[in-house]
């Protein structure tokens, strides 16, 4: 899908699904649906043909190959720290040379299950059916609704506090309808009627606060951050990235760091709260007087997709140190701080007022 895109001239990236602010309400929907029904609420069953609720592609093969797509959906903004520069070659290369590079990814994923098919003695240790699977599935219900909260987080990041207060009204009237759908007799034959209205009637008013592409993302908005450090009390500001303030800084002969991140990316928060907030990662960007940008591609963006590119990456976290005078320098997808510190190292540090 990716390479098809490209080569109708579209600029996408690794991850570009969750750009999408309805692509992220519907997955939280999907992800909340999944949860109350583990956590008994509902059955499927129970108000859908059999032959619904449990459908199944015709042939094996394509029931693991949407198992499979799904499973990517959802995990592939957590794959570019790990394939960054995998992801970044294949995007440029032919197609014919790419589409092996995806599908040793997709073996990869798929080794633990072939592992477990192959060796029957893997398989009879798995333990027996019994009331604990009652248990277990209800347990399983947080995972997702965790990843409701995360989902509703990044939506917050692209739509803002009203756009998630809309999608919460949606979702509310999701749950009312389908706890409705299991009330029986003439009393819950009313109830699912008003319930079904309800839930049009919020989709129709609340839904375009929260699937509009167009909405201004409130992540950019860069805080000051401060160093909690005695040696300096200059404060550090992240600036949104652009390719005007960097080609002006570096003509300047001004040290840059940039910081290629999204709200859908798991990794680049940990880091952003982890390395990138350390005392000393922050007192020695403000000694040096390095320029620090953000480039948040939580929303569609051209000019974060071309950078990237150019950088031979596609996808984030991607971390590119500018040294005076030098080309981009790549840290891990996971710096520490002796990493950072050590590439700062080829810059003087400023004396001290």
């Amino acid at each position: 899908l990716m390479l098809a895109l490209r080569a109708a001239g579209t600029q996408m990236g690794w991850g570009f699904q969750l750009q999408s602010p309805w692509v992220v309400g519907a997955l939280a929907l999907m992800f909340a649906v999944m949860g109350l029904n583990l956590s008994g609420m509902f059955e499927f069953g129970s108000f859908v043909p059999s032959s619904v609720a449990g459908f199944q592609w015709s042939s094996p093969v394509l029931n693991a190959l949407w198992s499979g797509v799904f499973a990517v959906v959802i995990a592939s903004p957590c794959t570019a720290p790990f394939m960054g520069a995998s992801l970044g070659l294949a995007i440029g290369l032919p197609a014919w040379q790419a589409l092996p590079v995806f599908g040793a990814m997709g073996l990869g994923m798929a080794l633990p299950f072939m592992a477990v098919s192959v060796n029957s003695n893997w398989v009879q240790r798995l333990p027996r059916p019994g009331a604990w699977m009652v248990t277990f599935r209800q347990l399983m219900a947080f995972p997702m609704y965790a990843t409701v909260i995360w989902l509703v987080w990044v939506l917050g990041q692209q739509v803002g506090q009203d756009g998630v207060a809309a999608f919460l009204a949606c979702l509310l009237s999701v749950s009312l309808l389908l706890w409705a759908l299991n009330q029986q007799g003439r009393f819950g034959r009313v109830v699912q009627v008003l319930a079904a209205l309800c839930m049009v009637a919020s989709f129709w008013h609340w839904a375009p606060a929260w699937t509009q592409v167009d909405t201004p993302s409130t992540s950019s908005a860069m805080p000051s951050v401060t160093p909690s450090s005695t040696t300096t009390s200059k404060a550090l500001q992240w600036e949104p990235w652009s390719e005007e303030k960097l080609a002006s800084a570096r003509a300047a002969g001004r040290p840059v760091f940039v910081d290629f991140t999204a709200a859908w990316c798991v990794t680049c928060q940990y880091v952003k709260k982890t390395t990138l907030s350390d005392a000393s990662v922050l007192s020695a960007f403000a000694s040096k007087d390095v320029l620090l940008l953000r480039a948040d591609w939580t929303r569609y963006d051209p000019a974060i997709t071309r950078a990237l590119n150019a950088l031979g990456r596609n996808g984030v976290p991607v971390y590119a140190w500018y040294a005076p005078g030098k080309n981009a320098t790549l840290l891990s997808e996971l710096p520490s701080v002796a990493e950072i510190q050590n590439a700062l190292s080829q810059v003087k540090t400023l004396p001290s007022s």
